[in-house]
């Protein structure tokens, strides 16, 4: 197990070097000069040169991104601009909305997916099958953005049961653990589990009803062992690869939330980004990016472990 971790490990540690390597080179391949969303319109070319100087802009590449990598493997991701604070204190309170509502949308996903999956594996080429397989089929071919505004008039403004923006009332952004800020949690987590909950059902499917067929469950089933037994062993052998789906599915609910919270407002990451691009704020911009980059790699990372404490055939592969 030791030399399986050591393993990933060091495969992880080039891909995190490379994350870092294009999120650094966001600023210099962006469209104009990136001091212009910094300096004034009418800034003197004395001024510029200053701020070059400052930002550190004066350097070769190699020498800025040594300097820019120290100072965020110490923590320092940058000045937003618009805002003048730490980018690191933006992206704290957005990053753990963001968190909680992608896992709570990925635990709903992953439980109805699951559930869809396995029945029509295990029923498959019924009835059964293809109700399940339609829906998991609508969930994967749905929009976000358009499911995220028809529940937004349904349950909003035509029933008023639950909040359309925002993580708390009136607007705030500030979270508790109350139902009046859970309300403001169900519909972007429910709009963003229909994604997840299709591609989930669609492998689950696939996986059981391959299982189903091969000669170990006619053996299991020939020795008198009941369905329940049966789909303990077919659970058990689908289990890692699913584990797998979920985990990159939690990523890319990390890093492509950017329409669903601005439908809702959420005040997630994918919100920040907007507001990061439509303000050409580069280095909030740049630390969002590189922070949900290595969180991706790091979840990829612990899948990987997961899945073979679950498969110990994972580790001998």
């Amino acid at each position: 197990m030791l030399k399986y971790l050591g393993a990933r490990l060091l495969y992880t540690l080039p891909v995190a070097v490379g994350v870092s390597i294009v999120c650094f080179m966001l600023v210099h391949i962006a469209p104009g000069d990136p001091l212009t969303s910094v300096l004034p319109p009418d800034a003197s070319a004395q001024l510029q040169q200053e701020m070059r100087v400052i930002y550190g802009f004066d350097k070769p590449l190699p020498v800025q991104y040594g300097m820019w990598l120290l100072k965020t493997l110490q923590g320092d991701l940058g000045t937003s601009i618009a805002t003048g604070r730490p980018v690191a204190a933006e992206l704290g309170r957005a990053l753990s909305n963001t968190l909680m509502l992608a896992a709570l949308a990925t635990f709903i996903g992953f439980a109805f997916g699951s559930l869809f999956g396995f029945v029509a594996g295990y029923f498959r080429d019924t009835w059964i099958d293809k109700a399940a397989s339609l829906v998991s089929i609508i969930g994967v071919s749905v929009p976000h953005y358009w499911l995220g505004m028809v529940l937004v008039i349904i349950f909003s403004v035509q029933l008023n049961l639950l909040p359309a923006t925002g993580a708390g009332p009136g607007g705030s952004g500030e979270w508790r653990w109350d139902w009046a800020h859970i309300q403001h949690l169900i519909l972007p987590a429910v709009t963003m589990s229909v994604i997840p909950m299709g591609i989930v059902a669609r492998t689950v499917r696939a996986l059981v009803a391959d299982i189903l067929s091969q000669e170990f469950v006619t053996g299991l089933r020939a020795k008198g062992l009941l369905d329940f037994g049966v789909f303990r062993h077919v659970v058990k052998n689908a289990a890692p690869t699913a584990l797998a789906v979920m985990g990159l599915q939690l990523g890319y609910l990390l890093g492509g939330s950017i329409l669903i919270e601005t439908v809702f407002s959420w005040p997630g990451t994918g919100f920040l980004l907007g507001q990061a691009i439509f303000q050409r704020d580069l280095p909030l911009l740049q630390g969002t990016i590189l922070v949900l980059a290595m969180i991706f790699v790091a979840l990829n990372l612990m899948v990987d472990i997961v899945q073979s404490l679950i498969d110990p055939r994972v580790q001998r592969s």
